[in-house]
């Protein structure tokens, strides 16, 4: 990968090394300028074939007129006349090249590194911007934004620990490999949420633990790389306000999923589902004409919203506030209001009912009016209709007491 001004992780690895030269950090790497460097797609590295041992000494045939000098030590067993092996080649002394096969091996290590491979990698040192690491012999750099999923404020707690990581960058001629252990992380964390979300269904009841909160909702964790998110609008069938008053980081909750998008990516939660719907039985508490109190929960422009229990909301339309004209509801009712509404109408399939603040005559429910009026009608049920002529004047005095005087 060359080196890009406008790239994002050279300019991070670039300020993480602070002036630092990675080629300190690793002498191994070929140098393409080096004018031994013949092999075949191998910079640094020269075949050649053994045509003899004597002692201590393996002597190699380079090329038609190259020949160098290897200790019989850097093979693992004495080689055969005739085997053929990648070598680095030294200086010139009496007409023979000294040969190494050690570094042959460190330069094959470079020439087999490419973006994508997985390598084990030692954490050898920390800087402020990241971990120096060692691939056997080489030298590696990995910025601190790559060490995990998460900002790690404390990289010295790594020093000397191994770890799989992800070649991210390969730059021979700069001496630079740089590696990637969040890119292993986040695979593993995506192959572990797509396990668990083949293992998932729309519909079942699952646990998990919550790991995060934010005005919107919350995110539980239902196993290790799978979240989901639990609205707000799904936590409970009572109005919430403010998800940290119901529900607290670390929690453990029981959730029924609404939605699996993305192979697990995103996930639907309800806690709410769970619980029993009030409206189930709605139809029955509430008939049309009962009178209930209720608490207003929301104000619009067009209403408010009563709570007649929790769960259950029912809307009060700004023609039904008061027997006079209302330009602004607003005006009239505030939110956290409790007052008395009679039931218009109840759809329990669709959820909704029609509330009123004045009776059936067009009375504000609870004034002095809508009593004094009760107290006429409960005198003319009780009153004998052949007394009705004779005594009607006097149950309206009674109804409307003194004043009526």
């Amino acid at each position: 990968m060359n080196s890009d001004s406008n790239n994002p992780l050279d300019a991070e690895i670039e300020a993480a090394l602070n002036g630092m030269d990675l080629q300190s950090m690793d002498a191994t790497a070929p140098d393409p300028s080096d004018p031994r460097s013949k092999s075949k797609g191998s910079p640094g590295l020269r075949r050649g074939t053994v045509v003899g041992v004597s002692g201590p000494d393996v002597f190699v045939e380079l090329g038609p007129r190259d020949q160098g000098v290897i200790s019989v030590s850097e093979f693992e067993t004495t080689p055969n006349v005739g085997d053929s092996f990648d070598f680095t080649v030294g200086r010139q002394e009496d007409g023979l090249f000294t040969l190494s096969r050690r570094e042959a091996r460190e330069l094959a290590a470079w020439n087999d590194l490419d973006i994508g491979s997985l390598v084990k990698a030692r954490v050898t040192g920390v800087n402020t911007g990241g971990l120096e690491l060692k691939i056997g012999p080489l030298g590696a750099f990995m910025p601190a934004s790559h060490v995990s999923l998460t900002r790690e404020d404390d990289l010295s707690k790594f020093l000397n620990e191994s770890m799989l990581c992800q070649v991210i960058e390969v730059a021979a001629e700069r001496k630079r490999v740089v590696l990637s252990r969040r890119a292993v992380l986040e695979s593993e964390r995506d192959q572990a949420r797509s396990s668990a979300a083949d293992s998932l269904t729309v519909g079942s009841v699952v646990r998990g633990k919550i790991t995060r909160i934010e005005k919107f909702g919350a995110f539980v964790q239902i196993s290790p790389g799978l979240e989901g998110l639990l609205h707000v609008s799904q936590i409970s069938r009572q109005r919430v306000e403010d998800v940290e008053a119901v529900l607290k980081t670390g929690q453990d909750v029981e959730t029924l999923v609404l939605e699996i998008k993305e192979g697990g990516k995103r996930i639907s939660l309800s806690m709410k589902a769970l619980e029993a719907n009030p409206w189930d039985e709605a139809q029955g508490r509430y008939n049309e004409g009962t009178v209930v109190e209720g608490t207003v929960v929301r104000v619009a422009d067009f209403g408010v919203f009563v709570e007649l229990e929790p769960g259950i909301d029912g809307l009060v339309h700004i023609s039904q506030l008061s027997r006079d004209r209302i330009s602004r509801v607003q005006d009239v009712v505030k939110n956290g209001e409790t007052f008395p509404v009679r039931v218009i109408s109840v759809d329990a399939m669709a959820q909704r009912i029609s509330l009123s603040r004045l009776d059936d005559s067009g009375v504000m429910l609870g004034s002095e009016e809508a009593a004094a009026a009760g107290d006429v009608r409960e005198l003319m049920n009780k009153t004998q209709p052949t007394n009705l002529g004779t005594n009607l004047g006097d149950l309206f005095k009674k109804a409307m007491g003194d004043g009526a005087k």
